[in-house]
This record gives structure tokens, C-alpha cells and sequence, in this order.
């Protein structure tokens, strides 16, 4: 059984949006919540569920990390370039 997220903002289920605008968003809104959760928590004192905080954060930063690649526009002369075959022994 997969744990549930932390936050509603956090939840791994949902489909990520198809525009960059709208994915970076729902991903920044997602480390914010995650963010005050984690703060929340540390003055509580809970710890299992702030290490379960930090993991899924460390998720949502590799996603944005992942989708703030920008996206590889051909160059001419590049993109038609083939790796040669191994020589033969």
C-alpha cells in the first residue's frame, strides 16, 4: 500500500499538467505546502512524519529540477548525426 502524501498540493496520484506554465506551477505550489508542513511538523516534534515530508520533497525538487530542463531545439548540422557501428573483430 502506497503512503499518503503529506500535503493535498503534494499527492503523487494526480496527473501532472501537460503546459510548462501549469506544471511548474502545480510543482511550486506543491514544495510551498510541503515546506509548511515541514515547519509545522518540526515544532511538534513528530518525526516520522517529517522524514516522510522531506522524502516527498526531495521528489517534488527532483521534478521541478526534471521540467526546468529547457527543452533541446535542433541545431543544424546535429540532428542527423548517427553513432557508426562498432567495428566488426
Amino acid at each position: 500500500m502506497k503512503p499518503a502524501s503529506v500535503t493535498a498540493s503534494a499527492d503523487c496520484s494526480r496527473s501532472i499538467p501537460e503546459r510548462a506554465g501549469a506544471r511548474l506551477d502545480a510543482i511550486d505550489a506543491a514544495l510551498s505546502s510541503l515546506d509548511h508542513e515541514s515547519r509545522r511538523l518540526e515544532r511538534l516534534g513528530f518525526e516520522r512524519p517529517l522524514a516522510r515530508c522531506a522524502a516527498q520533497r526531495r521528489y517534488w525538487s527532483f521534478l521541478q529540477a526534471l521540467f526546468s530542463i529547457p527543452a533541446a531545439t535542433p541545431r543544424p548540422g546535429f540532428g542527423d548525426v548517427t553513432c557508426p557501428a562498432a567495428p566488426r573483430r
